[in-house]
C-alpha cells in the first residue's frame, strides 16, 4: 500500500480545532480518506492511526490503519508502512493504550 499526505495543516495553520485528513492510495490506485486520530510515539520512531471516512453514514466503525510517521528533509509528513510484526505489534500497542485513556477521559467529562 502505498500512500499520500493531503490536507495535513502545517503548524501555522488555524486548522487545529479541524479534524486533519490524509488520502491514502491503495495498490490499486484506489484512494481512502481518512482522519488522523493520533499521532505518538513508541522509543524513537513516530507513528500515525488512521480511520477511513465511511463513504455513507450507515457504514460501521472502520479498521484503523497505523503507519510509521516521520517528516522528510523538507519538513513535509511521510508516511510509511510497518513491514516488522515485532513493532506493528508494538505500535498497535501503544495505540490501544491511547485508546483507553481516551475512553478513561470521556468518562470524567
Amino acid at each position: 500500500m502505498s500512500e499520500q499526505n493531503k490536507n495535513f495543516p502545517d503548524d501555522n495553520s488555524d486548522a487545529q480545532n479541524e479534524e486533519l485528513t490524509v488520502t491514502l492510495t491503495l495498490d490499486n490506485d484506489e484512494e481512502l480518506e481518512c482522519v488522523v486520530l493520533t499521532v505518538y510515539d513508541v522509543g524513537e520512531q513516530s507513528y500515525i492511526a488512521l480511520l477511513p471516512i465511511p463513504e455513507d453514514d450507515d457504514a460501521e466503525d472502520g479498521e484503523v490503519y497505523i503507519y510509521r510517521f516521520f517528516e522528510d528533509e523538507n519538513g513535509e509528513p511521510t508516511l510509511d508502512n510497518i513491514e516488522d510484526d515485532d513493532e506493528y505489534e508494538a505500535a498497535a500497542d501503544a495505540f490501544d493504550e491511547w485508546l483507553d485513556a481516551q475512553d478513561f477521559d470521556e468518562l470524567e467529562d
